[in-house]
């Protein structure tokens, strides 16, 4: 009987070691370059310690219409990052993986309306991710969907 109970503790004792050791490359899906719903932006999400963090690096038009100018974030609150140039901006912070192919408590800003939003992140599938900006709790908000176009480079 004890014997038994030593072997249940030691596959338990390792199962728990491989499921933590795969946690990180899981929370690690979603580095990569993704294309927002509307084709207008890439975001290229990069992992930092132990957040994740999305910047814009190819816009549809990078350059404003009336002036040939690179576009900025003129419609930021803050009026000293008006002058800031879109691409290269960091839109996606702060995101936490939480497991089964869910990001958490980071934020998304909306340079088109120059609000912040809470926001999650559900991985669909490989290719195919849900962005769930909203104020407050998620079922005040809107889902975009966003496609992979590459991988994190290994």
């Amino acid at each position: 009987m004890n014997k038994i109970k030593i072997v249940f503790a030691l596959l338990c004792l390792v199962f728990a070691l491989n499921t933590k050791a795969q946690s990180p490359s899981a929370g690690e899906a979603i580095i990569g370059v993704w294309e927002s719903g509307s084709g207008k932006a890439r975001i290229n999400i990069i992992k930092s310690g132990n957040f994740f963090y999305g910047r814009i690096v190819w816009l549809k038009e990078p350059n404003d219409p009336l002036t040939g100018k690179p576009k900025l974030d003129k419609n930021n609150p803050e009026e000293a990052k008006r002058s800031t140039p879109l691409l290269g901006y960091r839109m996606l912070s702060g995101f936490e993986f939480k497991g089964e192919n869910l990001w958490e408590d980071g934020t998304i800003y909306d340079p088109e309306s120059g609000s912040t939003y809470n926001c999650k992140i559900n991985l669909e599938n490989n290719n195919t991710m849900n962005i769930r900006g909203f104020i407050g709790i998620a079922a005040f908000g809107r889902t975009d969907v966003w496609k992979r176009l590459e991988t994190k480079k290994k």
